[in-house]
């Protein structure tokens, strides 16, 4: 394939958009019009390569510059081919030749190049911030950093000049719409584990989601919000948008998506989480998912969670359940209102119900198979009880902890009002043992 001939077809029918008389036209039907045009240039291409005594390209060749130049103009270039793989699950770029593709088993290998050049890789970033969000967002020297949510629901992340070459990171969201049984049918937990935060949710707990990057957090907030009556108002704020909840009107009726936004050129019009979250308190919401907790927020969503905005979630990082508290503390006392730790475990404790923590463990091979030294499975290894706060310690009670295969095993009992609470909204258990609770 000629890159230039695709450059040029790429110039020329972005030129024929521009000149297009209607400036209304969607994302589809400016597509629909892109290829209308490749055809027209294909067709003097043709008429052109006969009269010079050329043999013309084959349809095949044709597809796969159309392709090209398709993926040129309303996506990510030469990485959209991968963006479109089901199987793909990570794009890691550091500079325009050197590109790495993790699959979903696991596996990973390195690719073609991403653009021919790092100018080309940073303009083709350039485009995907002015096409895609609520809003035209800058990847410049002034803004060199860019996160942004791609039409499929992939979360881009990207940086340059605070970087050797620019670098680009593509988290792919293979699961959107799914429910806790789809959980359960993917190896993430069993039926028992489902049963309680499917309880959770009805019963209006306010659930907070932790784990390592890539553990499936977004994931299993959206299969929790699966729980939530349709009719149920939901604001949901993100720094980039992501969890998608609000594609979904059939489980989703009454919902409104927030996103972050950052300074225009002048430093004016910046949006922060936690000023959204304070907004949503305003919004009539029933309930408020924050997609991630990263800095001053978290004083915010506390105050929501813990004055009338039960049922909430929010995901954010941590290294294990009792970390989520070490956590929120350090966030808390970074944000302006710099809330000692005594106070912000008081909040913690008024406001968090259920921690639930995500890890990585080892498949379980069929028997006699062997599996692949790189895979791995996001299973659900703990769930705390938020119980109460003593000074310097938030004091919890751990219901499920790891196993030896990371997976969850019962732990500590519930507390009594908990338990109760919870079987009232349809958790099921036997005696003292949860029924299917363990592996």
């Amino acid at each position: 394939m000629s890159s230039e001939l695709v450059a040029r077809l790429r110039s020329e029918v972005a030129g024929g958009l521009a000149r297009s008389t209607n400036a209304d036209l969607d994302a589809a039907a400016r597509r629909d019009l892109a290829q209308r045009l490749l055809a027209t240039k294909f067709e003097e291409l043709a008429r052109h390569q006969l009269t010079v005594g050329q043999v013309p390209m084959r349809s095949d060749e044709e597809d796969g510059i159309a392709r090209a130049v398709l993926d040129a103009l309303f996506g990510l270039g030469r990485l959209q081919q991968f963006i479109d793989d089901p199987d793909v699950e990570n794009i890691d770029v550091n500079g325009a030749d050197q590109v790495w593709v993790t699959y979903f088993d696991g596996t990973k290998e390195m690719v073609g190049p991403a653009a021919g050049s790092d100018n080309e890789l940073v303009e083709t970033i350039r485009g995907a911030a002015s096409r895609f969000g609520l809003s035209e967002r800058r990847f410049d020297t002034a803004h060199p950093e860019l996160d942004l949510r791609l039409p499929d629901g992939s979360r881009l992340s990207a940086l340059m000049e605070v970087s050797a070459r620019p670098a680009l990171s593509i988290r792919r969201h293979r699961f959107v719409d799914l429910s806790l049984g789809d959980l359960v049918d993917m190896g993430l937990c069993n039926e028992g584990l489902a049963s309680l935060l499917g309880a959770a949710v009805k019963a209006r707990k306010n659930v907070v989601v932790a784990g390592s990057m890539n553990a499936g957090k977004t994931t299993l907030v959206r299969a929790l919000a699966s729980e939530i009556p349709p009719e149920e108002r939901i604001v949901t704020i993100e720094q980039a948008f992501e969890l998608a909840l609000d594609t979904m009107p059939e489980r989703h009726r009454d919902i409104v998506a927030l996103e972050a936004r950052e300074a225009n050129a002048e430093g004016e019009g910046e949006i922060t989480m936690a000023r959204l979250v304070r907004r949503a308190l305003r919004m009539n919401a029933e309930r408020v998912i924050v997609g991630e907790v990263l800095g001053a927020e978290v004083i915010p969503m506390l105050n929501a969670m813990s004055q009338g905005r039960s049922g909430s979630m929010c995901t954010i990082h941590a290294d294990s359940s009792a970390g989520v508290f070490r956590r929120i503390a350090s966030y808390a006392v970074q944000a302006p209102e710099r809330l000692p730790l005594e106070a912000t475990n008081l909040l913690v404790a008024g406001s968090i119900h259920l921690v639930v923590f995500l890890d990585l463990a080892a498949p379980s091979p069929a028997p006699g198979a062997l599996a692949h030294p790189a895979a791995r499975t996001r299973v659900i290894s703990s769930v705390r009880e938020v119980v109460d706060a003593e000074g310097i310690q938030v004091v919890s009670n751990e219901v499920f902890r790891p196993g030896p295969d990371r997976r969850a095993q019962p732990a500590a009992p519930l507390r009594t009002r908990t338990l109760e609470e919870l079987t009232s909204h349809g958790y099921r258990f036997v005696g003292r043992q949860m029924e299917g609770a363990c592996w």
